[in-house]
């Protein structure tokens, strides 16, 4: 099992540095420690300014020397004066005002022009590396930085009793494509050369109806990405469904991404980096994801200084620290918890209606809801040498309901609780090498483990039914980077995964029991060669990837390209395409699996009557880009193969129909943007043309589920340097829906259908509006306040909408609808 495998090794690991550490601190005291000893037995006096010595372990000096012994072996181990006065005084002041560095890389070779960067002076390295920078504290921090490489903090005393101290930067070893557009929609949201789109969490904006940057809501921004039924557990990347989309956590795979039952992020924004998208044309790197790829990364800079924060709203409490360790050496440590234990705040309530709706936890029959959900995530950063980093990751998230199933029988009252319980826990351990100039490496060793469990009490039949989903993945991930000369990189690697997925249905009376357990091996190799001329005005990169499947015996070959071509200074062309297969999904067997709530669960191709996901996809782009004026469009085709009736929601006459066909989908995704020095204004659309084709149905081509032909987002983002304020319209076509026929509308005992998608409910509609404030409380903590209202207007939206028979004479209609009007307020402090 995974789980035990991440704890041990992280408690190990934790246990073995801070053991180090400990062992470190008993060899020295702190200067002011012995100062005082040295008071006590000698009968002196020290003057010293307290801010200028805290900080500051040496070795104690013997027991034995004199009084100026001691005062000598202190003026040649610290960076401090020592002048004895009368009255039997010593005055303790700062010895030397100037530090001096010289800047070399792991390949001794020198680097000029470097940022140095004190309390109140700065400096920049010579055609030496050399540097000299006046200070005025032992303890000031001195940052160092240079294009290209990690960025250091040193402290001033570090220099003392060095003539002038060698100091070696590391070049970056992570690999980020040239931004060509700043600013894509707001600030902290660029494309890149690749194609994808980076949203940098460290320099962000603000969108509509967020007080905070959740990451799954943040891409819903984008052109040709939505959710058709307002969750970050369902997002729809130009028509395809959520199970396609390969979601990444420092290059591990997750199959749980939402608390709430889809409703909030399961990812902390706070301690992300960046997060890239690829809706096609991605990396030969990446496998899976027939749909579209979502890669969130974490830092790799180890942190020299404290960093904590703590953060309130009206759904979770969250706070993290980020603290060093050594020199080489940082940890992070972040939790989440929902608040509703506390208090039920009216957002809660919103939250808690639109997730539970429809389903045995909002029955009337049923009472004394309970429900949690929390994260909490741990990384360990070390620096093993100049050319070698390690990174230990940890996430746990854990979404808890218990309810009371409730029965009135022969006037007693039956009550019996029912409970959901969604897990997941992940775990990495990444080694990253700079080899020398023009060869890097990282390799990646990762588990991750999902479970989805319910418990369903039936009190008038005496029943009990457990469900429960598991997923189990093991990998391994060695990407390299060949740089041959000054324009061309060469990638290859080669990955492993072996994933696991039971599925279990126990009722106990009558007594049954049905366990299904696939398991999958995939090896895969990939090369890629990457072009980027000097000027940036044109880019491209080939490559392909080489699926072998063991249990099938099966090779799958997926070529992808990526050309860009920029001409008369303004305007931009993109060519991208990719083939993609990928044997995870989702199925769906009956609208209450899991009480309602988490309809749907993981399978494994079988390569029968689960296929292989295969897709092929295409697109053209041109953009213009002049004068803070941004205007693209992209013209694309998709076609997926492999897709299954019970993958894909059906609530009509094919709900309970075995039959596997594929979707195409025809679309436009188009943006016109505005930009001035402290505000944005966007306008987005896309239409698409999303078709399902099953040979064995009648009638076989109909219209996607979620097939959404039009979609139009209006927002403007107000950003000066405390006060953030966005507002935007959110407008899309009605999704398609089956109506019963009007005449004979119950045929056989079940509702007798009209054509599949052939009625479209009513456009939806939203209003959002978002505002922050930062401001500073003391010197070295920061506040920020914010609030968000979430359909302005409270409009009544309809996402969903399903038939049922009822008194096996009545139609009766059952809708699902969005969220209300929904507000909420952050509270953050930043240490």
């Amino acid at each position: 099992m995974i789980k035990p495998k991440i704890l041990v090794s992280t408690i190990l690991i934790l246990f073995f540095l801070f053991k180090v550490n400990s062992q470190t601190q008993k060899d020295k005291s702190s200067l002011i420690t012995i100062l005082n000893t040295i008071q006590k037995k000698f009968g002196y006096d020290f003057s010293y300014i307290n801010t200028e010595l805290e900080g500051i372990y040496i070795t104690k000096p013997s027991n034995s020397v004199t009084f100026e012994e001691t005062i000598t072996y202190l003026e040649n181990n610290t960076p401090f004066d020592y002048t004895i006065l009368k009255n039997n005084s010593v005055a303790v002041s700062f010895e030397f005002s100037e530090i001096c560095g010289v800047l070399y890389d792991v390949n001794s070779q020198i680097i000029p022009d470097a940022s140095i960067l004190g309390v109140s002076n700065a400096t920049i390295s010579n055609r030496s590396g050399k540097f000299v920078l006046k200070v005025n504290s032992p303890n000031e921090k001195i940052k160092i930085s240079y294009l290209g490489y990690l960025p250091i903090t040193v402290s001033a005393i570090d220099f003392f009793n060095k003539p002038c101290k060698k100091i070696i930067l590391t070049q970056q070893l992570e690999y980020i494509n040239e931004i060509i557009l700043n600013d894509y929609l707001i600030k902290g949201i660029d494309k890149q050369l690749d194609g994808s789109i980076q949203i940098d969490y460290n320099n962000f904006g603000i969108l509509p109806g967020l007080t905070e940057p959740d990451l799954l809501q943040t891409i819903q921004a984008l052109p040709g990405v939505l959710s058709v039924n307002e969750t970050v557990s369902d997002i729809n990347v130009r028509g395809g469904t959520n199970d396609q989309n390969l979601i990444l956590w420092d290059g591990i795979k997750m199959y749980q991404s939402s608390h709430f039952f889809g409703l909030i992020s399961a990812f902390n924004p706070y301690l992300i980096k960046n997060v890239q998208v690829y809706k096609n044309g991605s990396s030969a790197k990446y496998g899976d994801g027939v749909s579209s790829v979502i890669a969130m990364n974490t830092t790799n800079k180890i942190n020299n200084e404290l960093d904590a924060s703590i953060g309130l709203n009206l759904i979770s409490a969250d706070t993290y620290i980020d603290s060093p360790i050594s020199k080489k050496s940082s940890i992070q440590l972040a939790i989440r918890h929902s608040i509703n234990d506390i208090l039920e705040t009216p957002t809660y309530n919103q939250y808690f209606d639109k997730a539970f709706q429809n389903s045995e936890v909002s029955s009337i029959d049923n009472s004394g809801e309970r429900f949690s959900f929390y994260d909490i995530s741990l990384r360990w950063l070390y620096q093993l040498s100049p050319k070698d980093l390690i990174k230990v990751n940890a996430l746990l998230m854990r979404n808890n309901l218990v309810f009371q199933e409730n029965s009135l029988d022969n006037q007693i009252n039956s009550s019996r609780e029912s409970s959901a319980k969604q897990n997941n826990i992940v775990g990495g351990i990444l080694y990253q090498r700079n080899w020398n100039k023009l060869f890097q490496s990282e390799l990646l060793l990762y588990g991750t483990n999902y479970a989805l469990e319910t418990n369903n009490s039936d009190i008038p039949n005496n029943q009990r039914l457990l469900q429960k989903n598991d997923v189990l993945e093991n990998g391994l991930k060695l990407n390299t980077i060949l740089k041959t000369d000054l324009n061309i990189n060469l990638k290859n690697g080669y990955q492993f995964n072996e994933t696991g997925i039971s599925y279990l249905q126990e009722l106990n009376n009558p007594t049954f029991r049905d366990l299904t357990k696939e398991v999958i091996r995939t090896h895969s190799i990939f090369s890629e060669i990457e072009y980027n001329s000097h000027n940036s005005s044109i880019y491209a990169n080939l490559g392909g990837r080489l699926n072998y499947l063991e249990k099938f015996n099966t090779y799958i070959l997926e070529p992808r390209i990526n050309f860009y071509k920029r001409f008369n200074n303004h305007f931009t062309l993109e060519v991208l395409g990719e083939v993609k297969s990928q044997t995870t999904s989702q199925v769906i067997d009956l609208q209450n699996d899991f009480l309602g709530i988490e309809n749907r669960r993981w399978v494994l191709s079988n390569d029968e009557n689960i296929p292989i996901l295969k897709s092929k996809q295409a697109s053209v782009g041109l953009s213009y880009n002049h004068n803070n004026w941004l205007i693209t469009t992209d013209i694309y085709y998709k076609d997926v193969k492999g897709i299954i009736t019970r993958s894909q929601g059906f609530q009509n006459q094919f709900e309970f129909i075995n039959d596997h066909g594929s979707y195409s989908v025809l679309g436009i995704d188009f943006l016109i943007n505005k930009r001035f020095k402290n505000f944005s204004t966007w306008l987005s659309y896309s239409y698409a043309d999303n078709e399902y084709t099953f040979s064995n149905l009648a009638p076989s081509n109909f219209a996607n589920n979620i097939d959404i032909k039009h979609n139009l987002n209006f927002a403007a983002a107000y950003n000066n340097k405390d006060l953030k304020i966005s507002a935007g319209i959110n407008w899309h076509s009605g999704k398609p829906t089956t109506l019963p026929n009007t005449i004979n509308s119950i045929a056989n005992d079940a509702v007798n259908y009209q054509n599949p998608n052939s009625t479209r409910l009513n456009n939806y509609m939203r209003i959002d509006l978002s505002s922050t404030y930062t401001f500073k409380i003391t010197k070295n903590i920061k506040g920020l306040a914010g609030f968000s209202i979430w359909n302005l207007l409270d409009e009544e939206n309809i996402f969903n909408q399903y038939f049922t028979i009822k008194d096996q004479t009545e139609i009766e209609t059952v809708q699902e609808f969005g969220l209300g009007i929904t507000p909420n307020v952050v509270l953050r402090l930043n240490f």
